[in-house]
């Protein structure tokens, strides 16, 4: 089963499974993650298959996946805990974002949230009673497993979050703790977690992508997906009720994850993010675009830079991945728009980027591709651009209000507190915060 019915499942986790060999005997039954999502129907109307575009740097080519065997709302908490009690459920993928992972300052589950401890309350009341965290969501999933006497399965967590397995497992105890501390063993016992790298760069699906789908195959496709040709799915861990034979497909299986996390968190993730803040400030609004402007690509580079020396492949596999990366920014038929990659910034940043800030001040170096994302976000968040950095955490757009020395030294502290203090850090994050208002455009 999925969680999280969106673009990125239904051109990545459903288009493994679809190209495995196995491939019918491993069914998805997928949820929505939020109440009201109209694609739910559209995938039902459709048996839940649905046409993908491989979108090229020349040509686009189709196929139909139909790896989802049913559609399910977010709201349907009776389906949700029966797909969990069906013995022959093995994996369940989650593709929630960042966001999705309510984790306290310190680590594990933030209890103060009032979405977190409102769910509580519902678990209490019983099986029963809608439920809003992906946290809560699986609890209940799992208790519902236990009632039927399941026996053991995997989470497999899909976000670009470090040691997503470990992190979302510690999250599902500590909800788990707090019901109930006799089903909180039962679930140490019964759920294994594998930790992932996701990658597959998929853009909103547009009007003009359905017309595509017309055009190309003659079927009307209501939620057809667009996508680039390049996948990666890295994993580690358990399955201790088997799985699809994703390697088939492509998959990499792994006892070492953290190369490939730290690759793809910073190199990709982090230059995303750096291209929707930067990009957007000078204009552009896809990252095609952004890549192209020669400032934007040199502080690209400098990001690079800065990161590579923390992740632990060798320097030649690094080049030949930063080479592949320009290659991907650069397809101007992906059409990925910089204020979708600028949602939830407050979410990215500290994963994306401030592991490399931290271990380069360690070093005793100021590496200014790093300070040069969090000066581009800082710039946006001020300057109310573009549409998708409205999405942050809430009372976060408040603090970059008034002198910009004092809403610096405000996001930073959100960020880690020791950052705020350590004045060349604030300084370059100012004066280049500075650059781009200057260079901004109209």
């Amino acid at each position: 089963m999925h969680l999280g019915l969106g673009h990125f499942f239904r051109s990545h986790q459903a288009w493994y499974t679809h190209h495995a060999s196995d491939t019918e005997q491993w069914q998805f039954t997928a949820f929505a993650g939020h109440p009201g999502n109209l694609l739910v129907e559209q995938l039902n109307d459709q048996d839940s298959r649905y046409t993908l575009i491989v979108r090229g740097d020349d040509a686009d080519r189709t196929e139909v996946v139909a790896s989802i065997s049913q559609c399910c709302g977010a709201d349907e908490r009776d389906a949700w805990e029966a797909c969990w009690g069906a013995p022959d459920l093995a994996v369940i993928t989650t593709t929630v974002t960042e966001h999705g992972y309510p984790v306290a300052s310190g680590g594990g589950l933030d209890f103060d949230r009032p979405d977190i401890q409102s769910d509580l309350a519902t678990l209490r009341r019983g099986p029963h009673g809608a439920l809003s965290t992906v946290p809560a969501r699986i609890v209940a999933g799992l208790a519902a497993r236990r009632r039927s006497g399941g026996g053991p399965v995997a989470l497999v967590p899909c976000d670009n979050l470090a040691a997503n397995g470990v992190v979302a497992r510690r999250l599902v105890l500590d909800m788990a703790g707090a019901l109930d501390p006799g089903l909180a063993t039962w679930i140490d016992g019964s759920l294994a977690t594998v930790t992932t790298v996701v990658d597959r760069i998929t853009p909103s699906t547009t009007d003009r992508d359905r017309r595509r789908v017309l055009e190309l195959t003659g079927r009307t496709d209501r939620c057809p997906v667009v996508t680039e040709p390049f996948a990666e799915w890295v994993l580690s861990g358990a399955f201790p009720a088997g799985r699809p034979r994703w390697e088939e497909a492509g998959a990499t299986f792994t006892d070492d994850i953290a190369p490939y996390e730290h690759r793809k968190l910073w190199l990709l993730n982090g230059a995303h993010s750096l291209l929707a803040y930067a990009g957007s400030a000078r204009g552009h609004t896809t990252v095609a675009g952004a890549i192209a402007d020669g400032a934007v690509l040199a502080w690209v580079e400098e990001w690079w830079s800065d990161a590579s020396p923390h992740i632990g492949h060798a320097p030649d596999v690094l080049l030949a991945y930063r080479s592949l990366l320009l290659e991907r920014f650069s397809n101007r038929r992906i059409e990925h728009r910089l204020d979708q990659i600028a949602i939830d910034g407050s979410a990215k940043i500290p994963v994306r980027v401030l592991p490399v800030l931290q271990a380069e001040r360690k070093a005793g170096r100021l590496p200014t591709g790093a300070t040069r994302v969090i000066a581009a976000w800082i710039h946006c968040l001020r300057d109310r651009r573009p549409a998708g950095i409205a999405r942050q955490s809430p009372g976060l757009t408040s603090l970059v209000n008034g002198p910009l020395p004092v809403a610096a030294r405000r996001v930073l502290t959100t960020l880690d507190p020791a950052l705020a203090d350590d004045v060349p850090v604030v300084e370059a994050i100012v004066d280049q915060c500075r650059q781009f208002s200057q260079d901004a455009a109209p």
